[in-house]
């Protein structure tokens, strides 16, 4: 375990129950890469083309990310 989850951890003991499950939930979710998760119907050609975005190596600039985030105010 290194130093920032060994940190991460600590603060997560201090939390309440329900809190260190939530907390414990999302780390597993995260760490299950392989987990399978239902894509919505309507979503899933946006899903496919972002796939066939990404194997043609089509990503957006960091100029472009950079933009979108200010549009949403992030």
């Amino acid at each position: 375990m290194n130093d920032l989850l060994r940190k991460a951890v600590e603060a997560v003991r201090r939390l309440p129950d329900a809190d260190q499950e939530q907390v414990a939930r999302m780390m597993l979710t995260i760490a299950e890469r392989d987990a399978v998760e239902d894509i919505d119907a309507a979503h899933l050609p946006d899903v496919l083309e972002g796939l066939a975005q990404m194997r043609r190596g089509e990503f957006a600039t960091e100029a472009e990310v950079a933009a979108t985030f200010r549009r949403f105010g992030a």
